[in-house]
């Protein structure tokens, strides 16, 4: 399987205006050749080729007094930055016509100057891993990389990416060994997610839900605040924008340790994971939007999906429209709906009392075990 490993790099100040210049040069080849396809488009003339786009926007620019200066960064990443463009388009077509799976992707967009992102990427002959553990990137030098772990293999691309704090990161993308089976185990568990505990487990554990960015509310109103005040353009402005970033980062850093570490410990204990499906896009749209996104249900249910795969483990994806609150977890009668504010409730077929959230995840762990695939597939 692919997995994407990430890392901090640390360039000089000479290497940030070499890397600023590689952006800007990427983005305009990318809007010069977004812009032939609009204008293409508007004449009713056909799609025109790759290879023809990349001559007009890429080889022939360089001849034009106007854009000479494209001549200065590497070639690699103007070819990459089309390529992108090229990846765009398709998927925008695969969308419209059906054979894209999942929601519609919309048409490329111009990417501009004052994104808080700026990315690049890199092929195999635009860069180089040396033997002193620095990054050599074409036309800006051997960059420092701090390593916290070993590539499982020799990577064929690399994406170079600044976020909106100003930090610098090297993106690779690799092949790594066969699945790391864990040795088995007779553990299940079936995982209710919500707002007041992260996630209720079918054991009858309850994880509380950190509320990273509920803590961190104070400072960043403080430092919105702040922000707000400075004038547009001005220096003082630019390190606002930084600080508020850099608070946003620390809190999407926080919570993504403390996914990574709960979805290790699920998968190191258990050989079946079974979670409710929910619908977090609608969710969203409601007045717990902002508890929703704190918990970051979407990116828990990703890391912990591609965690069993790597280490052998079944992962089952329930249905959101399974009657988790409404079916009892030890005959199986459906008892009907229930208000949010009934927390606990006893069976009328088998007098049972149960807690709500823990019997949810018994019968989304029932669920999981109907789903999952046996030894021959079925």
């Amino acid at each position: 399987m692919k997995l994407r490993y990430n890392y901090r790099l640390d360039p000089t100040p000479g290497q940030r205006m070499a890397l600023a210049k590689v952006f800007g040069c990427a983005r305009v080849v990318f809007n010069d050749g977004l812009r032939v396809r609009h204008e293409d488009h508007a004449a009713g003339l056909p799609y025109i080729k790759d290879t023809d786009l990349q001559k007009q926007v890429v080889t022939a620019a360089k001849q034009a007094p106007e854009r000479a200066w494209l001549g200065e960064v590497s070639s690699v990443v103007l070819v990459q930055a089309l390529a992108d463009l090229h990846t765009a388009y398709r998927n925008f077509f695969n969308s419209v016509t059906g054979k894209r799976k999942g929601p519609k992707v919309a048409p490329p967009p111009f990417r501009l100057r004052k994104d808080n992102r700026q990315a690049i990427r890199l092929t195999r002959n635009g860069f180089r891993i040396r033997a002193d553990g620095r990054l050599n990137l074409a036309k800006v030098g051997d960059v420092k990389v701090r390593w916290s772990r070993r590539l499982p293999s020799d990577p064929s691309s690399v994406t170079v990416v600044k976020d909106a704090a100003g930090r610098y990161f090297a993106s690779f993308v690799v092949q790594t060994d066969p699945p790391e089976v864990l040795p088995e185990t007779t553990g299940e568990v079936g995982i209710d997610p919500g707002l007041t505990h992260f996630a209720v487990l079918s054991d009858g554990r309850k994880i509380t839900a950190p509320t990273f960015l509920r803590r961190a509310e104070r400072k960043l109103k403080k430092a919105q605040q702040a922000l707000s005040r400075k004038a547009k353009g001005s220096s003082n402005r630019r390190k606002a924008v930084a600080r508020v970033a850099r608070l946003h980062v620390r809190v999407a850093g926080a919570r993504r340790d403390h996914h990574h570490k709960l979805s290790t410990a699920l998968v190191q204990e258990n050989q079946l994971i079974a979670v409710e499906d929910l619908a977090v896009n609608g969710l969203a749209r409601t007045r717990l939007a902002k508890s929703v996104h704190d918990a970051g249900w979407a990116q828990f249910t990703a890391i912990l999906e591609y965690k069993a795969a790597r280490y052998g483990r079944a992962f089952v994806r329930v249905g959101r429209w399974l009657p988790s609150s409404q079916t009892c977890s030890v005959c199986m009668a459906v008892d009907g709906p229930k208000p949010l504010s009934v927390r606990t409730w006893t069976c009328k077929g088998c007098q049972t009392t149960h807690d709500r959230d823990i019997n949810a995840a018994r019968i989304v762990l029932a669920a999981g075990r109907a789903d999952k695939q046996n030894a021959c597939g079925g």
